[in-house]
Parts: structure tokens; sequence; C-alpha cells
């Protein structure tokens, strides 16, 4: 499947722990990262400085769902459903 163009649910939804240009600590879930335009691009697409989990993500119709809405929703419960994960063990 390819990325949705505009969507950026990957670019929000998710905390990302590694540095990104402009976020020196990564962000928060739910952060818009900055490197996402206003029309929601990422700025960064294909470049070095682009984070690995960014380069490890891909999308997939189980998790990007069918509309941006239900991107950002899938993404937003496997965040939580992993974060819960982390502090219970």
């Amino acid at each position: 499947m390819q990325c949705r163009a505009g969507c950026g649910a990957c670019c929000i939804a998710p905390s990302i722990s590694s540095k990104i240009p402009g976020m020196p600590n990564g962000k928060l879930a739910g952060e818009r990262c900055v490197q996402l335009s206003p029309d929601n691009r990422c700025r960064i697409f294909g470049l070095p400085e682009r984070p690995a989990v960014c380069l490890a993500f891909s999308a997939d119709a189980e998790v990007c769902g069918e509309t941006n809405a239900q991107a950002l929703q899938q993404l937003n419960w496997l965040e939580q459903a992993t974060a819960i994960l982390i502090t219970s063990s």
C-alpha cells in the first residue's frame, strides 16, 4: 500500500524517542512533528536525517485504514496499547 498524500497520521500519533531535526529529544505521542508541513507531508522524507523508526514504517491497510481519520485513530490506539505493555512489564 502507498501512503495517502497529506495523511500525516504516522507523524502525529506515535511517540518517537530518537532525535528528529528540530526536535532533539524526539516527540511525544499526539504531538505534531516539526518536520510535518502544513499540508501533512514530511519535509525530510528520503533524507538521511529522517529517524530510523520513520524509515521502518510502511503503510498498511490494517494500520492506515481507508481514511486519514481512521489512520490517526488506529495509530493512536496502537501507541496507547504499546505504552500499556511497556509500563506493565
